[in-house]
């Protein structure tokens, strides 16, 4: 895996988590594993979030660990540090792409509009987070995106659903989703990974 193009690839959703406790994230990729999700990214929205993701890079090798919600340069070197795979960006700013960048690591920068678009694809971006879905237009502004700029691929993230993946997978400009309802709070604080297993079981039989 050495390019964004790459992650869209990985699986038809890629689970957008929040950790509030760091030992919680082992069992949880472990769970998404065994429901046939072999990546996942940590969001860098928690004081818990970086020592997750390097329990995961370290105790459970087979998943495809990244670091999502980066928003400072700072943020890209501390995620690969850490022993992130990826990163995901919900919007852009020359210093964040230029932090990604130097990382080495692929990453998915984040846009909402068709100038962010464009101006992402002429760096040479072409696969890219399109976020905040649902608020932003969901499906029909994908669609439209589609005709100007078909080259451009996305993981919509924001406001997903079980019940509104499969018409975003349905589209050629789109690779994967992204879905916090794979890893609910309430199951992250019960230690039901058998639930997680299933969310995670039920996405992977979805098709992009």
């Amino acid at each position: 895996m050495t390019t964004g193009a790459d992650l869209l690839g990985l699986s038809p959703v890629i689970p957008v988590v929040v950790v509030d406790d760091a030992s919680h994230a082992v069992p949880l990729a472990r769970a998404l594993l065994r429901g046939g999700i072999g990546v996942i990214e940590l969001t860098l929205r928690t004081p818990a979030a970086l020592e997750a993701i390097e329990r995961v890079a370290a105790e459970v090798p087979d998943i495809v660990i990244g670091a999502g919600t980066v928003t400072a340069p700072e943020h890209a070197e501390q995620a690969a540090k850490a022993g992130a795979r990826f990163l995901v960006t919900p919007g852009t700013t020359d210093r964040v792409l230029d932090a990604a960048e130097a990382t080495g690591l692929p990453f998915l920068p984040g846009a909402a509009t068709v100038s962010e678009v464009m101006r992402l694809a002429e760096r040479g971006l072409t696969a890219l987070k399109f976020f905040p879905a649902e608020a932003a237009g969901g499906v029909d502004y994908l669609k439209s995106i589609g005709g100007p700029i078909p080259h451009v691929r996305f993981c919509p993230t924001g406001g997903i659903t079980p019940q509104s993946a499969p018409d975003y997978l349905k589209l050629p400009n789109v690779g994967c989703v992204g879905g916090s309802w794979l890893a609910p709070k309430d199951a992250l604080a019960a230690g039901d990974w058998d639930r997680v297993e299933a969310l995670a079981a039920a996405a992977s039989s979805l098709s992009a």
